[in-house]
């Protein structure tokens, strides 16, 4: 029977799109693949590749209400309590877990039971359900460089990069061509999992304040939420430009190796993608995103020269429209933004992360604070 290794995620893309790279790595070297998460896990459920899904009760923690934190803790408990059940079931070598609350129970069960466990951290500070499970993790691996981590830490921290799924390899081969002067104007746009309705607000605003012939030139992919669609589909055709517009594209890294210039937002898998493929991006970070995870992100690529991050609070539609109009009259600044990203990209960040996984297994000892190679 193949050995068994558990992975545990929250329920959003960011979550669970790198441990759907690792679970394709882990089944090629040959092992069972077990997923926990929660429910929200079932938009993706069909295409992670896990032998066996377990859902499990979670919760997160929100403000310091004392009747919602004692609600939260019983839900957490009781969550820990059937990843331990489903632990002791199965006997995993290993537990992996990606960040969200979803992962506590699961990983802090592993740790109760005596499995490895190794805590993936894929943004530049490490979130909050994560520094509440760090100390018991047996091994850290990040995705980005992590300053001012706490000594315990960083004394079993090994930097592997974030797994990147296999549609997203796919296209890292593809070189980047820089648009020619007056030719198609190739923009993707994209929120994240759930969208961004600033987007769908502020590109149709600063499109407007083009010229014709400007317009002309744009061929726009973008994500809108369900209830932007139809606006936004408006807005774009009284303008003239052509657009493709869906509330989710599962074949998104085409749709980014295919573009001239990303606008998004700038979360951890979606800069590690960028990076890979190589692609130029105007970076918004989430302004509601704790501890400003998404601008410590986005300042990794701006540092490299490969992106050009912006607050959404001084991101007005003028100053939008003047950064399209000045990339798309100097291709080279494209060009030059697009070779840097290349150059920070990580593309075998899962055998990375699966090599520390199976020395984690069987007990090994991993490079500490190093990248773990093949």
């Amino acid at each position: 029977m193949k050995p068994t290794i558990m992975l545990t995620a929250g329920g959003t893309g960011g979550h669970l799109f790198p441990a759907q790279a690792l679970a394709g790595e882990l089944t090629r070297r040959g092992y069972r693949v077990e997923l926990m998460t929660d429910e929200r896990a079932d938009k993706y459920g069909s295409a992670f590749p896990a032998d066996e899904v377990h859902l499990i009760e979670s919760d997160t923690l929100r403000g310091r209400n004392p009747i919602k934190l004692f609600k939260t803790a019983l839900k957490l408990g009781l969550g820990t309590l059937q990843a331990r059940k489903i632990i002791k079931r199965k006997n995993p070598l290993a537990m992996v877990g990606f960040g969200g609350y979803p992962t506590f129970p699961p990983m802090f069960a592993a740790s109760l039971a005596g499995i490895p466990t190794i805590l993936h951290e894929a943004n530049a500070v490490m979130g909050r359900a994560n520094r509440l499970l760090a100390k018991r993790a047996t091994k850290v691996a990040t995705s980005l460089p992590m300053k001012a981590l706490p000594q315990e830490l960083a004394g079993k921290a090994v930097m592997t990069g974030n797994p990147l799924r296999d549609n997203v390899i796919a296209v890292t081969g593809v070189p980047y061509m820089a648009p020619e002067a007056g030719g198609p104007f190739h923009l993707l746009v994209f929120g994240g999992s759930q969208g961004a309705r600033f987007f769908s607000q502020v590109l149709p605003e600063a499109l407007r304040l083009l010229g014709p012939d400007e317009r002309a030139r744009f061929a726009i992919v973008q994500q809108c939420r369900a209830e932007d669609l139809a606006s936004v589909e408006e807005a774009y055709r009284s303008l003239g430009i052509a657009a493709q517009l869906e509330t989710f594209f599962q074949d998104l890294p085409q749709r980014m190796a295919d573009a001239h210039l990303v606008v998004s937002r700038s979360g951890a898998s979606t800069l590690c993608e960028l990076a890979a493929i190589g692609r130029p991006s105007i970076l918004v970070p989430y302004p509601g995103a704790l501890d400003n995870d998404q601008g410590n992100n986005a300042k990794l690529l701006e540092v490299a020269g490969a992106a050009w991050p912006v607050r959404q609070s001084e991101l007005s539609a003028e100053r939008l429209a003047q950064m399209l109009r000045d990339l798309m009259a100097h291709p080279e600044k494209l060009q030059a933004a697009a070779e840097a990203a290349k150059s920070e990209g990580r593309p075998d960040a899962v055998q990375r992360l699966a090599d520390l996984v199976e020395q984690v297994s069987r007990g090994a000892e991993a490079p500490v604070g190093e990248e773990v190679t093949s």
